[in-house]
């Protein structure tokens, strides 16, 4: 995927996840995730579309590479809080994760 295409493709990734189409924006950022890997916005992105689009597990691993990367940011660990809540029978782990976020300047709410 070349720069152009790549920046046009996470537009429109941008364009369906503001419109609350998680799903289709995830389908769009997957293959620029997989291309750019170091494309944190992306990653993100299609982190928060897993989220929000119920594909759990897909999102916890997507937040995983995120902290891999940036361990101290403190949104992702708010998102993998909330996901490891969703996910049922690991709140000591969401715990976790929430206090880490909030000691990072994240609000809980």
């Amino acid at each position: 995927m070349n720069d152009h295409t790549l920046a046009e493709e996470y537009a429109r990734a941008r364009l369906f996840f503001d419109s609350k189409a998680y799903s289709d924006a995830a389908l769009i950022l997957a293959p620029i995730v997989e291309a750019e890997p170091g494309h944190g916005a992306a990653r993100m992105l299609l982190a928060r579309s897993y989220y929000h689009s119920a594909q759990l597990g897909r999102a916890e691993a997507e937040l995983e590479r995120v902290l891999e990367r940036d361990p101290v940011d403190g949104y992702a660990r708010l998102l993998l809080g909330r996901t490891l809540e969703r996910r049922g029978g690991r709140a000591e782990e969401a715990a976790t994760q929430l206090r880490l976020a909030e000691s990072l300047g994240q609000s809980l709410y």
